[in-house]
């Protein structure tokens, strides 16, 4: 009977409880609360994903429904694997195992409750499933035997509480696809024109299977060879680990390389600001950019299990982007998609790349790490600008900081709440310190700090607005300050390199040097090209910490890689002369006045902000004497 307020629907139940959880409480009823609440917001997220929704959670009993009988039992295999997976890192007394129990059926829906048998049905299956297994029934079952590679064992029609009719149940096989059914009563007699017809359907199968082997044989893609742990030059991080190879540019026009770029980069900053996932940081995926290297090589440089990869192909307004996500430890592809979209649709399909990342690795988002995962602009042209300015401003010159600030400002121009145009101006200010191209320093320091606030001010202080604080209370020479920002920076994007870079730049100042190099080694962890920039400033944490020998070694690895790199000589001509070796002191020391013949000592006096003031000086007196003015 239908009542006024009322109304029935058909859904998918999912209903799960913990075996033996009178037991667990007797033995430990604090333990068991604080391990059935983590286990509890498992299910739930799990659940959201799966594009359902937690009904009720009494208890150690959760229900659970769904639109789609697929999503409901994808759902469950994902809970029982990531319940043992955490299992397994606990006392086996302490162990929380999951029942549960799915079901197709009619409900009675009122506000958000639902009632009637098809719920009953599934608390029932639930009690006929084994510790950490699931049972569905046959309504369920025969909705997804054929979409879904799981097995299935058929156990018979069972007769539950309170229920009129036996219910068939099937178990929930999480690994082979074989269905066990119940042995058939009697043996049908076929006729001879059905045997005939079978005869011929036997026949043109054999054909079409020797035929799709001849085409495997001479045209499949050969299969990718998986990585030899043993072999990579990293140990792999226990976390689930990514490199993002730049998009190979599809459109046949060059200009768009800078926007193929920014998607691959785009894509690493969204992935980075997850604390479940180690991403390497751009400039080592960037390294192999129309290169033909194979993935096993990639990994076992990087020291990665997974690779995404991609193209990108743009036609006027249109885009289409091609990814997948391959284990490099199993040669596996995890998921593969296309994604035909119009120019002003980019920013989703880039939140849908990663989301698709966290949902193949198991990673488990929150609702506001996905709401992080948004672009800052929905304006496509400033989008444009903003990816062409960071293009240039990589590339570490004067010049093209000049071109990088232009840029910056021309997209906020188009998009004046665009809050990570303005760090970008931000930067170029204090590269007006950094390179020597400003006067009046306070000045610089002062725009880049009044962009950091500006941006603050449109999206709140997260780790971009942190990091570029603290490089300008670096220069400040207000290192607590300094240390405090890139410390919160690193809180916020725990997993991104250049945090830790800004840390440990923060830490050799303040006169810290092993916390500064182990923060300097982290990020190379994260980078593991090895960055110009990261190798010289963690060689000057060895000069200034008088480890000579380290950072001479250190120092020469950046010239094997750019025999004309600065701040290479300049590190060499004061460790070299420090260390006795007087001659290769003063040979660096030519190389500076070759690289920079205005090179000045007293510049570089005034800028100091080291807190070091001993080592500081004994380095101005090496440059003296081994020939820089």
């Amino acid at each position: 009977m239908t009542q006024e307020g009322f109304k029935r629907k058909l859904t998918a139940i999912l209903s799960a409880d913990v075996e033996g959880y009178s037991r667990l409480m007797g033995q430990d009823e604090e333990a068991t609360v604080r391990t059935l609440t983590v286990y509890r917001e498992v299910l739930s997220t799990l659940i959201q994903q799966h594009n359902g929704k937690v009904l009720d959670s009494p208890g150690d009993n959760l229900l659970a429904e769904f639109v789609s009988v697929v999503d409901a039992v994808q759902c469950a295999v994902a809970v029982q694997k990531e319940i043992k997976a955490r299992n397994d890192e606990l006392p086996e007394n302490r162990r929380m195992q999951f029942r549960i129990g799915i079901n197709l059926g009619d409900v009675i829906q009122e506000e958000d409750r639902i009632y009637g048998d098809g719920v009953n049905i599934a608390a029932r299956l639930e009690g006929l499933a084994e510790p950490g297994g699931i049972c569905i029934s046959k309504t369920a079952f025969d909705h997804i035997e054929s979409k879904l590679p799981y097995g299935y064992e058929f156990l018979g029609d069972q007769a539950v509480k309170n229920i009129a009719k036996p219910v068939g149940a099937y178990r929930v096989m999480l690994e082979p696809r074989v269905t066990i059914a119940a042995e058939k009563e009697a043996t049908e007699v076929v006729p001879f024109w059905r045997r005939k017809a079978t005869i011929v359907c036997a026949i043109a199968i054999f054909v079409v299977i020797i035929g799709v082997a001849v085409w495997s044989f001479y045209f499949r893609t050969p299969p990718i060879e998986p990585a030899s742990i043993e072999k990579m030059t990293y140990p792999l991080s226990e976390k689930p680990s990514v490199a993002v190879l730049p998009f190979v540019n599809m459109s046949g026009d060059p200009e768009q390389e800078y926007f193929c770029d920014g998607i691959s980069d785009q894509i690493i900053s969204a992935i980075a600001k997850i604390p479940y996932i180690t991403v390497i940081a751009r400039t080592s995926s960037f390294a192999y950019k129309g290169k033909s290297v194979n993935v096993q090589q990639i990994a076992g440089d990087l020291g990665v299990r997974y690779i995404l990869e991609g193209s990108l192909q743009r036609d006027n307004e249109n885009v289409r982007i091609n990814t997948q996500l391959i284990d490099a430890k199993t040669g596996l592809h995890l998921w593969a998609e296309n994604y035909d979209r119009k120019l002003d649709d980019i920013f989703s399909v880039q939140d849908e790349i990663c989301k698709n990342i966290m949902i193949a690795l198991q990673v488990k988002l929150t609702v506001g790490e996905v709401a992080r995962l948004m672009a800052d602009t929905a304006d496509i042209k400033a989008y444009e600008k903003y990816l062409q300015a960071q293009d240039h401003s990589r590339r570490r010159t004067m010049e093209n900081s000049l071109v990088a600030r232009q840029l910056a400002q021309e997209a906020i121009a188009l998009d004046p709440e665009y809050a990570a145009a303005y760090l970008q101006v931000g930067w170029t200010y204090l590269d007006e310190v950094w390179f020597g191209m400003t006067k009046t320093p306070s000045e610089s320091i002062a725009k880049a700090e009044e962009m950091a606030q500006k941006a603050a001010s449109i999206r709140g202080f997260g780790e971009g607005e942190n990091a570029l604080l603290s490089s300008v209370h670096l220069l400040k020479k207000d290192l607590d300050k300094a240390i405090s920002y890139a410390e919160k920076a690193v809180e916020q994007r725990p997993n991104f390199a250049y945090v830790h870079f800004h840390l440990a730049m923060a830490l050799r100042s303040n006169g810290q040097y092993d916390e500064a190099i182990l923060r300097f080694k982290k990020a190379l962890q994260l980078n593991p090209i090895r960055p110009l920039t990261y190798l010289n400033n963690l060689a000057w944490v060895y000069f200034y910490s008088k480890q000579y020998g380290e950072a001479i070694s250190t120092w020469n690895e950046t010239l094997e890689r750019n025999p004309d790199y600065l701040f290479a000589y300049m590190g060499l001509t004061g460790a070299y002369w420090l260390n006795g070796m007087e001659d290769q002191a003063r040979q660096a020391a030519q190389h500076v006045l070759r690289i920079n013949p205005k090179f000045s000592v007293g510049y570089w006096e005034k800028r100091s902000y080291i807190k070091d003031e001993e080592s500081t000086k004994q380095l101005f007196d090496a440059w003296r004497k081994a020939g820089l003015k």
